[in-house]
C-alpha cells in the first residue's frame, strides 16, 4: 500500500516543483532592479530638501544665540573681516574682551554641501544687522539657491 498510485504521482509532483525556475527567478530580480531605481531616485528629493531645512535652521535660528551673546559682551556683532571665525577664537583687537568660544563645540559648523557659511556685517540684505547664507547646492554665491537669514521680499 505504500505504493499506490496517487501517492506515487503526488511524490512526483513534489519533487518537479521544488525550486524556481530560471525565467521566475529573473523576473523577480528585474522586478527588485525596478523598485531599487525607484527608490535611489527619490532619495535625492527626500535628502535634498532635508539638507535645505538644515541650512534654514542654521541661518535662521542656531546661529542667531551666539551672535547675539557676542554682540553683547563685545559691544557689536563681529565684522565681516572677523567673520564667523570670531565666535570661536578671539579677534586680535578685542581679545580682552572676548568671553567665547560662542559655540557650542567650539569650531564652525559648515553647510550641508560642505561649504563655509557666508557672513557680512552690516548686512546687504540686512542693513541694521548682519547676513549670513549658504551658497547652496550650486556652491556659487547670488544664485535663486541661496539660503540666508533675510525675508524673501528683501531680495
Amino acid at each position: 500500500m505504500s505504493n499506490s498510485p496517487s501517492r506515487l504521482f503526488s511524490r512526483q509532483l513534489r519533487a518537479t516543483r521544488r525550486g524556481f525556475t530560471l525565467l521566475e527567478i529573473m523576473i523577480a530580480l528585474a522586478i527588485l532592479g525596478l523598485l531599487v531605481g525607484l527608490a535611489v531616485s527619490n532619495l535625492e528629493g527626500i535628502f535634498g530638501g532635508a539638507q535645505t531645512s538644515t541650512a534654514k535652521l542654521f541661518v535662521n535660528d542656531s546661529v542667531k544665540l551666539p551672535l547675539t551673546t557676542y554682540r553683547i559682551q563685545m559691544g557689536d556683532y563681529p565684522s565681516t573681516a572677523e567673520g564667523l571665525r570670531a565666535l570661536v577664537t578671539p579677534p586680535a583687537s578685542k581679545a580682552d574682551q572676548w568671553h567665547g568660544p560662542y559655540l557650542a563645540d567650539g569650531k564652525l559648523p559648515k553647510d550641508p554641501w560642505g561649504e563655509d557659511y557666508v557672513y557680512r556685517c552690516p548686512g546687504t540684505k540686512n542693513k541694521n544687522g548682519y547676513d549670513i547664507f549658504s551658497k547652496g547646492p550650486d556652491k556659487t554665491e547670488g544664485t535663486a539657491d541661496d539660503i540666508g537669514n533675510w525675508s524673501d521680499d528683501a531680495k
